[in-house]
């Protein structure tokens, strides 16, 4: 039986948000709650819903990069494998269906996968999603045999045999034939395959340019002091410059974007670590590792915004090789985490404020 009343956890996790960002929600009003005798803020369950319904339809928000995956426990080992090298999209996966389409509700996503192989209801499942206008530009793909697909859905959703085939035609659906081809620019550096709306969303986050913020410079404090680097850094990858929104030990505000390391963080979505950048061949003749500085050591993890998309990474550099461990690869990942929270936060706010002005 589910709670009536909820905590301010259990209205993040309803949601498919961070703890805070849900605070900052019922602190704002934007969800009604009360305070407890002991100070403890509570929440209707039917006002979060409430919330998750009223969104936008997807077709007036910012697109995104999310994959929502439904299916059996049993199965979902099988979309992980396929999606281990997925890093354009970032994909959460539900084998319970009331907690699939909560995410669903909340993040607008830009695909879904529903198994049809196994003892997932899908068919009911299919239906719903169908009839479902918020999400009305999200691509919805049915992984099964033949038939998968009931005859009066066809129109809406596609069918994939295996999930490896699914990943390919959400993808297709994203990558335009030009995405992939940035020759006209004369890079030196790898892209990901759905560059152009990575650089939207990068833009979209209001953080380029913009001035020092302590939440950020945190962030960059805690990465060097944890793992005894001399730089540590925030940084925002444009068309042309990687620009540091936070930076501890060096005194530049930006590189071009061909010197970035974080070139190869932003085409995956775990921690990427480079032992001695001298000795790799990528890395060998950049003008910061050929020269001065003098690089040698390189660790970061990316930064994401509320849509997916992977806006830079947080970092840390040695001028000295060295090997890092799991402690340390684990402490870049939950500083980069909170980095995306903060990425989150902001939009929310330009958001809230947005819809408040609509308002009046």
């Amino acid at each position: 039986m589910k709670k009536d009343i909820l905590t301010t956890a259990d209205a993040a996790k309803l949601l498919g948000i961070s703890v805070r960002t849900a605070q900052v929600l019922i602190e704002g009003g934007t969800i009604p709650s009360w305070k407890t005798p002991g100070g403890h803020r509570r929440v209707y369950h039917a006002d979060v819903v409430a919330l998750i319904d009223s969104r936008q339809p997807a077709a007036e928000a910012a697109p995104s990069a999310i994959l929502i995956v439904v299916a059996t426990s049993d199965r979902l080992p099988g979309y992980r494998a396929a999606a281990e090298n997925a890093a354009d999209f970032a994909i959460d996966y539900f084998d319970d269906v009331l907690a699939a389409l909560v995410a669903i509700g909340s993040t607008q996503p830009h695909g879904i996968l529903v198994d049809c192989t196994s003892g997932l209801n899908s068919e009911a499942l299919l239906h719903s999603l169908a009839a479902n206008k918020a999400i009305a530009s999200t691509r919805i793909v049915a992984v099964g045999e033949e038939g998968a697909v009931p005859p009066d859905l066809s129109a809406r959703i596609s069918r994939a045999a295996t999930p490896a085939a699914a990943l390919a035609q959400l993808r297709g659906s994203v990558f335009a034939a030009e995405d992939s081809d940035f020759s006209d620019w004369g890079v030196a550096f790898p892209v990901s395959q759905d560059e152009r709306r990575r650089l939207m969303a990068v833009e979209r986050s209001g953080l380029l340019h913009s001035q020092n913020e302590e939440s950020f410079d945190r962030l960059t404090w805690l990465a060097a002091q944890s793992l005894d680097a001399p730089i540590a850094l925030l940084t925002l990858l444009t068309p042309t410059k990687q620009w540091f929104k936070s930076k501890i030990g060096l005194d530049m505000a930006d590189t071009p974007r061909s010197w970035a390391f974080c070139n190869h963080t932003i085409l995956q979505r775990d921690i990427f670590t480079v032992p001695d950048l001298s000795a790799d061949p990528r890395f060998a003749a950049n003008p910061a590792v050929a020269g001065e500085p003098g690089f040698r050591f390189y660790a970061g993890a990316p930064v994401l915004d509320d849509e997916g998309f992977i806006v830079g990474s947080l970092c840390v550099i040695d001028r000295k090789p060295r090997v890092i461990g799991e402690r340390e690869a684990k402490t870049i990942r939950a500083l980069a985490a909170v980095a995306s929270d903060e990425v989150r936060l902001r939009s929310l706010d330009r958001k809230l404020r947005s819809a408040t002005r609509t308002k009046r």
